[in-house]
């Protein structure tokens, strides 16, 4: 047998079932530490974790084999690699190694003309930044505010949904729809730095990601500020850079219950950059766009007007009933004493909480799937079916 069969039957012989319980025992560990607060003992069981063997081959079979984006190439031209090279890459994966610049690639914003940069990394750099999020995401799992759903484990958009469903169905409320400008292309680096307070090998490899540059076709430009999407890390540093904007909304309105003890304080719910804010008071959804617009001048980002703005649940409000959020439609309608809910008290509501999906995003959603059949007419029902599976089970999801 020749060394390179040698090495392929071993990667697909290792186990991986226990790299995935040592991995996981790990990240509970660093969870519990984070917990506590014990700095120390979670930079320790980081380090531990990122040099461990078990660490370092899943990360490379993430995102050599697991992840949907495998084949894209870097800068490097590689897209593809072998079991060999699969486990010569795990054996030298290291943090000190000089990262390279990320390519990028535009992308349409679905039923837009806009178009969404990615950063697509080097397979290198993708397998070491999938190290640094196994040792980074228990840390700061720990530390997350209850209300932020984007992009994070156990968690979807239907369970953001559901918090703004528990939260306005009893009591109609003013809601901040918010939108950050460019948010992933604007974070301020040295703010982010300092908020991660990392140990500094790790805080100098994140530092190297951020800075760069890009390839945009044949020229290189610097990134002095923002995360290149894209990245298997790009994720939890953006919900790192705007960690703690819950905290600073709600602590900025003293406890006050009042007769019927619905807590005063306004709720906040966060899907990576998109975010609404919900309250009973005019004026408090007010104050919170201020707040918010300060506190984000502080990592170097701002709100979008165009994508900005204040409307009711129920009734009108600058012309506008409801908000659309992650695809649905939000809004109450008023109905009869016969359809009508009750509150905790069983005094009836007056009001329906309906979520819908939108209609523009079921009008795409039709005809992408309208396209996908009218492409496919010639082959089987069966490899129909196959193209059509997963535009159906994404769009659910």
């Amino acid at each position: 047998m020749s060394a390179m069969e040698t090495s392929a039957y071993e990667w697909k012989h290792l186990p991986w079932k226990d790299f995935e319980v040592q991995v996981f025992k790990r990240q509970k560990r660093i969870y519990r530490a984070s917990q506590r607060g014990d700095v120390k003992t979670v930079h320790r069981l980081q380090r531990l974790l990122m040099r461990s063997w078990a660490a370092r081959c899943i990360a490379v079979r993430r995102v050599s084999q697991d992840n949907r984006g495998k084949r894209t190439a870097g800068v490097d031209g590689v897209k593809n690699l072998t079991s060999a090279q699969r486990l010569q890459l795990a054996e030298m994966l290291r943090l000190d190694a000089k990262p390279r610049p990320v390519r990028r690639v535009w992308i349409p914003k679905p039923g837009k003309r806009e178009h969404r940069p990615l950063g697509i990394a080097t397979m290198y750099d993708r397998a070491a930044q999938t190290l640094v999020r196994l040792a980074l995401e228990p840390e700061w799992e720990a530390r997350f505010e209850p209300n932020s759903y984007g992009f994070r484990p156990g968690r979807s958009c239907h369970d953001a949904i559901a918090a703004i469903y528990t939260g306005i169905n009893q009591k109609p409320r003013y809601v901040l729809d918010a939108d950050i400008a460019a948010c992933y292309d604007r974070i301020n680096h040295s703010a982010l730095l300092a908020k991660l307070q990392t140990f500094p090998a790790l805080r100098r490899a994140i530092n190297g990601w951020l800075k760069a540059g890009i390839m945009d076709g044949p020229k290189l430009f610097p990134t002095t500020e923002g995360t290149p999407q894209g990245g298997p890390l790009s994720p939890v540093l953006a919900g790192v850079a705007l960690h703690g904007r819950e905290t600073a909304i709600r602590d900025a309105f003293p406890v006050k219950q009042s007769v019927t003890r619905i807590s005063w304080k306004p709720l906040v719910i966060r899907y990576a950059d998109d975010f609404v804010v919900m309250h009973e008071d005019l004026a408090v959804i007010e104050r919170v766009r201020q707040i918010t617009t300060e506190w984000l001048h502080g990592m170097g980002l701002e709100l979008k007007p165009s994508k900005t703005r204040i409307t009711h649940t129920l009734r009108a409000h600058e012309g506008k009933v409801g908000f659309d959020f992650l695809g649905f439609t939000i809004r109450q309608h008023p109905v009869g004493k016969h359809r009508t809910g009750t509150d905790c008290y069983g005094r009836p509501l007056g009001f329906k909480t309906i979520i819908r999906p939108r209609s523009e995003s079921v009008k795409q959603h039709y005809q992408e799937l309208a396209d996908v059949i009218e492409r496919h007419r010639q082959i089987p029902v069966e490899g129909l079916i196959a193209h059509l599976n997963p535009k159906i089970v994404g769009w659910a999801n």
